[in-house]
């Protein structure tokens, strides 16, 4: 998950399609000077080629600092690197006239092929952040949800790991529409999604589940971790004033917590998360239950 606003995600993907195409470029007349034998460009020998192509110019000047986090990003600099070590090993044969051995082709060939494969990773990541996005939260769109929680379930069969999942629901929601009109309302969704975002680790999920409802997947976390993160959200939920106008809009939110069962369905887990959430309601509002049968 990419902590980026959509209008940023929509720039870092036409940046990265550019820098695929310049690498695409740079690999073609590569291929053509060594095919031709021609005189290569000096910079694809220097000792940081990676740095001077107009891919590793994107790579470490213009890339968005938002990318940086990601793993397939951090990887894509050990594999640029090697590719143009590898790249500079053939242009050294060719310009002595030197017939390039097939292993020191097949070891460019799997480098490159490796750094695609990260370059690649990181361009798929960065469409599935965009295009299945809530527009108004920038957290998650339903659309995906299931079967990114079925992923989850198929681990805590195998007792790979837990997974908590928590329904968030903003408490007396139709008050803040009503008394501050429905922006207002948009804007206190917008800032609430932002901050559980903000708070949650890199690999957990947020999912707009539906109207002021929001489903966070926390993977790798038992119960007791998982309620203790959720209730620090939940604190830090009340306290945070949305500006409206120079009006100062503060709501709390309630949470029902539960673990992903490998006994039942993913939508059977969903339900109970639900049903811990009304007895939170039920409690008083701004507080996290815990499922149990009792329920």
């Amino acid at each position: 998950m990419f902590n980026a606003s959509p209008e940023e995600l929509q720039a870092a993907l036409q940046q990265l399609e550019q820098a695929i195409y310049n690498h695409d470029a740079w690999y073609k007349e590569l291929n053509r000077t060594l095919i031709c034998q021609l005189p290569h460009d000096r910079r694809d020998v220097a000792d940081d080629a990676h740095r001077q192509c107009r891919f590793g110019q994107w790579y470490y000047n213009l890339a968005p600092q938002k990318l940086h986090d990601n793993a397939a990003f951090a990887a894509m600099e050990v594999e640029h690197e090697r590719m143009h070590r590898l790249a500079t090993r053939l242009l050294a044969a060719s310009e002595t006239r030197k017939v390039i051995r097939s292993h020191d082709y097949d070891e460019f060939s799997n480098a490159l092929d490796r750094l695609r494969l990260q370059i690649y990773t990181l361009k798929r990541e960065i469409e599935d952040t965009l295009y299945n996005r809530d527009p108004l939260t920038g957290v998650e769109s339903r659309v995906g949800m299931l079967t990114k929680l079925r992923e989850q379930l198929e681990l805590v069969k195998r007792r790979i790991q837990h997974c908590c999942i928590a329904i968030m629901d903003l408490d007396d929601f139709k008050v803040v529409n009503d008394t501050h009109g429905h922006l207002a309302g948009d804007l206190v969704l917008a800032a609430f999604a932002r901050y559980v975002m903000e708070h949650v680790r890199t690999y957990d999920k947020v999912f707009r589940y539906g109207g002021e409802e929001f489903l966070v997947c926390l993977p790798g976390t038992d119960l007791k971790t998982g309620h203790a993160l959720i209730e620090r959200l939940r604190e830090g939920l009340a306290a945070t004033a949305v500006d409206h106008g120079g009006k100062a809009i503060l709501t709390t939110v309630s949470f029902g917590v539960t673990l992903l069962d490998p006994d039942i369905s993913v939508e059977e887990s969903i339900g109970r998360a639900d049903k811990a959430l009304y007895a939170a309601k039920a409690a008083g509002r701004n507080c996290s239950r815990i499922w149990d049968p009792s329920m």
